[in-house]
């Protein structure tokens, strides 16, 4: 199912929807859970349970960000062209640096806020120099094309190139070896929102991208050891260092990070069996 509206049309670039099996899971999750968050939350930051005092207006300036951060993350999911997604998957990173800056009075918060930033924006940059490129060689930016155009890609010149790029926006996202760093720093946010950012919806971004790239960038061994190692060193660091962690969410975080190397070693795999059990591992985390 495709939905277009002309957004550029002097560059051929249209704002599109584009939902399928894949797209549609991510949506359900996003929102699904982003409803629970939300309820929690009302909860979370009633007179008894906020720790650091109830302050209506601040409740009122969390659930904006919340919302603007799952509407994000639904664009995301539903992107139907390159720079759709990659407007959306900004916007993801905008917003969650104003979710873990919640508290900015506290230098722990502004200093995870502005780390979580600075590597998930320059990993950006450098997804949009890949998606770029992906576009030039497919001969158009909607997604469509660029997913039914993956032996022209894979044939390339520059597919070694464009991959890398768009692996390192991925990575950094999804918080990947050496840039796992980041998320167990952003463990400062609210609860609501560490529950909804990092782990179930914002480090699950560059789950989606490199799943939804696999028909046209998949199947070959640069990207079988590409993300098998990155995956695989990934998964080893968040379990050795979440055993060494004594406090709750620094547990959370280091154990979400071990999954997410998990969950990209397996997009990495030829095997379909792989990809049922990305499906699984993603729905059940």
């Amino acid at each position: 199912l495709d939905a277009r509206w002309a957004w550029m049309p002097s560059f051929g670039v249209n704002f599109s929807l584009h939902v399928d099996g894949l797209g549609l899971l991510f949506a359900l999750l996003v929102s699904g859970i982003g409803a629970l968050v939300v309820i929690y939350a009302g909860y979370y930051f009633a007179p008894h349970g906020d720790p650091v005092g109830h302050k209506p207006e601040s409740d009122a300036r969390f659930f904006v960000y919340i919302l603007l951060f799952m509407a994000s993350m639904l664009g995301l999911a539903l992107g139907g062209d390159i720079v759709t997604l990659f407007v959306f998957w900004e916007g993801t990173s905008i917003t969650s640096f104003l979710l873990v800056a919640y508290k900015y009075k506290h230098e722990e918060a502004r200093r995870g806020a502005f780390m979580a930033l600075f590597i998930t924006g320059g990993g950006g940059i450098a997804l949009l120099a890949g998606l770029i490129i992906a576009a030039q060689v497919a001969g158009s930016s909607d997604l469509g094309a660029i997913l039914s155009s993956g032996d022209a890609l894979r044939s390339s010149a520059l597919y070694p190139v464009l991959l890398g790029l768009i692996a390192i926006g991925a990575f950094t996202k999804s918080a990947q070896f050496p840039a796992h760093f980041w998320l167990p720093n952003a463990m400062s946010a609210p609860t609501p929102a560490s529950a909804y950012l990092h782990s179930a919806t914002m480090v699950k971004a560059g789950i989606y991208l490199m799943a939804r790239l696999y028909p046209a960038l998949g199947g070959t061994d640069l990207w079988f050891w590409l993300l098998s190692l990155a995956g695989l060193t990934t998964m080893l660091t968040g379990a050795i260092i979440g055993l060494r962690q004594n406090d709750l969410k620094g547990l959370l975080a280091y154990s979400t990070v071990s999954q997410l190397g998990v969950l990209m070693m397996l997009i990495g795999q030829p095997e379909g069996e792989a990809f049922k059990a990305l499906i699984v591992g993603l729905v059940a985390h």
